[in-house]
């Protein structure tokens, strides 16, 4: 299944009132390392029990990426209770961002 894709609109219910901790990945097609880290923060959506995995174009969905002063892609934020709890910038190995992740769970 993967990550789910959400838009600016959705923030607010997708991320900020999420009942579990939330990894946000911010992406754009034309970026390499992006997809680089698609396919793994996809994997992290279907193994990490107790996340919910999203992702935003900030192409398409610009507000939210400036709001949160994303400057660079990939950059995975993780949220907890409403509150950006962890911020990743950078194409990461999968044993990188579960070290950086497993903190905020549960």
């Amino acid at each position: 299944m993967g990550a789910t894709a959400i838009s600016d609109d959705q923030f607010q219910a997708e991320v900020l009132e999420a009942d579990q901790p939330v990894l946000i990945d911010f992406w754009a097609e034309w970026c390499g390392p992006c997809k680089k880290v698609g396919p793994i923060v996809d994997q992290l959506a279907d193994e990490v029990d107790g996340l919910k995995v999203v992702k935003m174009d900030i192409d398409a969905h610009p507000e939210t990426a400036r709001n949160h002063g994303v400057m660079s892609i990939p950059t995975l934020l993780v949220f907890k209770g409403g509150e950006n709890v962890a911020r990743i910038v950078g194409a990461k190995p999968k044993a990188a961002l579960l070290n950086e992740i497993s903190p905020h769970l549960g």
